[in-house]
């Protein structure tokens, strides 16, 4: 399975986010990265101060056409995005890879992760959702939204069981994705039956393409009777949320997906991948965490935004601790010791 990954996403010269949270796991499981950063920045964006530059979509387009004019991508079987800042970086990520699945359709894999922000706060241009709307989502074979940036996409605030139908059946039907992955959802008591507000909730959808047609093209009544039940099979498992700011967890989760995932191998691939990813990001986060936790109150500082206004050097300390433990516990990207594994949610399309 394993081969070469074209992987577009942010760099930072120190730390973890993109594709320095993305590499090296990549890399652990088998495959090739080529890597072309859409930012070049001294760190991630947690720190509260950053240096360096945004890069230029005429210089991606750039890079984009000598890597093909020296034949470095046709060797190429995935491709993975994540941060990608403006709408005219992004109409330049898609040529590429309209260009690669010209004649390939069938070879290419491609995994995009839409990151557009988190806890209702965007941290992109606007003008980039009209582009993931009429151009990206199409094109993907994966998609790894968190809960925000699904609602995002889809126009609907996810807010319990229900939302959530709406939203994965517009995301498979409308945008034509046929495999999605939403992250993490809070869990709360009054959005899911679980009844703790410390969960969260990963979520995989896999359209079952036979009864494509028919759910979209049935009236919404009739959908709702016939096609429900069969428009995907939903896997879902919530785990506990582990507290803390960890910048990259969820490049290495998109990532991991991707890295792990066997088109055509069954109807579980998706769910098999997102359970093999999961289990690897939430080991690397409790060892980070375990980490923190062992060093002094000046080396990692807890989170007070009022202390931290007075003196900026607590947040930079916290940040720092903070970065995920990514090399040291490479044995959990081979094989995680704990599997969390999702189940099939049988019942999930219902009530639809």
């Amino acid at each position: 399975m394993p081969g070469r990954v074209l992987s577009i996403q942010s760099h930072v010269a120190s730390g973890y986010g993109g594709v320095t949270a993305a590499t090296f796991p990549l890399q652990v499981l088998g495959y090739d990265v080529d890597t072309v950063n859409t930012v070049q920045y001294t760190n991630h964006a947690g720190y509260g101060r950053f240096g360096g530059s945004k890069t230029k979509p005429e210089d991606l387009e750039q890079i984009f056409d000598m890597m093909k004019k020296n034949r470095l991508l046709v060797s190429t079987t995935r491709v993975l995005t994540g941060y990608i800042p403006d709408a005219s970086s992004l109409r330049a990520v898609a040529k590429v890879i309209i260009d690669l699945r010209r004649g390939r359709n069938n070879d290419i894999t491609y995994l995009l992760d839409p990151v557009m922000g988190d806890d209702d706060q965007m941290y992109v241009a606007e003008d980039v959702l009209p582009v993931y709307l009429g151009t990206l989502l199409p094109l993907a074979d994966i998609i790894t939204p968190n809960w925000f940036e699904t609602e995002l996409l889809t126009g609907l605030k996810i807010s319990g069981v229900r939302s959530i139908q709406e939203a994965l059946h517009k995301l498979h039907t409308v945008n034509g994705v046929p495999n999605i992955v939403i992250s993490s959802i809070k869990v709360t008591s009054e959005s899911l039956p679980t009844g703790a507000d410390d969960y969260l909730l990963c979520l995989t959808s896999t359209l079952l393409s036979t009864n494509h047609d028919a759910a979209t093209s049935a009236s919404p009544a009739t959908r709702g009777r016939k096609y429900s039940q069969a428009l995907s099979i939903v896997h879902a498992i919530c785990f506990p949320k582990i507290q803390g700011y960890f910048s990259g967890a969820g490049d290495l989760f998109s990532a991991l997906v991707l890295g792990h995932f066997a088109p055509g191998s069954s109807r579980t691939a998706l769910a098999d991948a997102t359970s093999l990813a999961l289990s690897t990001t939430q080991a690397i986060i409790a060892s980070t965490h375990k980490y923190c936790s062992a060093l002094s109150e000046e080396e990692c500082p807890l989170t007070d935004e009022e202390l931290d206004a007075q003196d900026r050097e607590r947040r930079v300390n916290r940040m720092r601790a903070r970065e995920l433990r990514i090399v040291s516990e490479m044995r959990e990207i081979c094989v995680p010791s704990q599997q969390l594994k999702l189940a099939e949610w049988e019942t999930f399309w219902e009530c639809f």
